[in-house]
């Protein structure tokens, strides 16, 4: 059998093997948008999942398509991609988030990828394969985002208790187990928005070094719709390991704190999928959590879980991309 005739399977088991890595990272991130929801108790996890998995689906219809296109095209020169460095980088990534998943760390899967990109890059055409700009950007937003749901958590935290200083704890209570249904929407919302286009990206990229997509890149609906459903499906399945990490052993949250840290990592995930940056939504939530925490007081957080979670985030892009470079090296050229 020729290498023309091998090309479509190889294309077609691949692009499936991109919408495996998008359910295993609705599954592995499904915690990201229920944790505080179900620390809170507001909805049994059951519930929990199908709510954010519905918006997790329907965030195509409320973004664009900058993320995927950052993926596709801004992290790894797309003269590079090819079929192999394509395998290389999903088994770093899923192997990453397998092994993660399974020890019930919240690292990110969309690190992950990235790290599988360029180690399997790099391992094809060396340190000219990396668009620094784009490497550069998503290296920043490593500590930008968390940062910034910290911030935004812990002022809507300090706003919320000045507001309701003389409403009582019931009325508190009851008021913001409502409003958590809208925060949890809107984190869903921006997770779907922002994770699920990492995937379109490299569905895209990979048949746009086929020529299948002609002279500019672009991400066909039916890509949109294959990653959104996948995504989707695997927040559904639910990653239970790491909901009782970050929604209990971080810190003990209320319905407000779960308000606000939704709110404020929502918010933060907006800004970024609008601007075209993949942030990890596991580092948004996980600092808008810390900092709900931190303004209760700065012992409510148990820092020694927190400090566990970013020796994580340090080493996910280079333990993926190390996978990924070695899976680059152990198959042969492909299609």
């Amino acid at each position: 059998m020729d290498a023309s005739s091998l090309a479509l399977p190889i294309l077609v088991a691949l692009i499936l093997v991109a919408v495996v890595f998008d359910f295993l990272n609705g599954l592995h991130d499904a915690a990201n948008s229920i944790a505080t929801i179900v620390s809170t108790r507001v909805l049994r996890p059951q519930w929990a999942v199908a709510w954010a998995a519905f918006f997790n689906f329907i965030a195509f219809l409320f973004f664009g398509l900058h993320v995927a296109e950052t993926l596709g095209v801004g992290i790894v020169s797309a003269t590079v991609i090819d079929a192999r460095v394509i395998f290389g980088a999903l088994s770093g990534a899923i192997a990453w988030n397998l092994i993660t998943w399974y020890y019930g760390i919240p690292s990110s899967s969309s690190h992950a990828l990235i790290g599988g990109l360029l180690g399997a890059g790099v391992a094809k055409a060396g340190l000219g394969a990396i668009v620094w700009s784009g490497v550069s950007l998503t290296s920043a937003a490593i500590v930008l985002s968390p940062l910034a749901g910290f911030v935004l958590a812990l002022i809507l935290m300090f706003v919320v208790s000045w507001l309701f200083v003389r409403a009582t704890p019931y009325a508190v209570d009851t008021l913001f187990r409502s409003l958590q249904f809208v925060s949890a929407s809107l984190y869903s919302l921006g997770h779907g928005g922002n994770d699920a286009q990492k995937t379109m990206g490299i569905i895209a990229v990979l048949l746009y070094s086929q020529g299948m997509l002609g002279a500019k890149f672009y991400v066909p609906f039916w890509v949109v719709i294959v990653c959104q459903l996948a995504m989707g499906l695997g927040t559904l399945v639910g990653g239970w390991r790491i909901v009782k990490t970050m929604g209990s052993k971080i810190t003990r949250l209320t319905p407000v704190q779960g308000f606000c840290a939704e709110t404020g990592g929502a918010a933060t995930l907006f800004v970024a999928t609008a601007l075209g940056i993949p942030v990890s939504t596991t580092h948004t939530i996980t600092g808008s959590i810390i900092g709900v925490g931190a303004a209760r007081k700065v012992s409510a957080v148990r820092w020694n879980i927190a400090g566990g979670i970013v020796i994580a985030w340090v080493i996910t892009i280079p333990a993926s991309g190390l996978i990924a470079a070695f899976a680059y090296l152990a198959v042969g050229p492909l299609g």
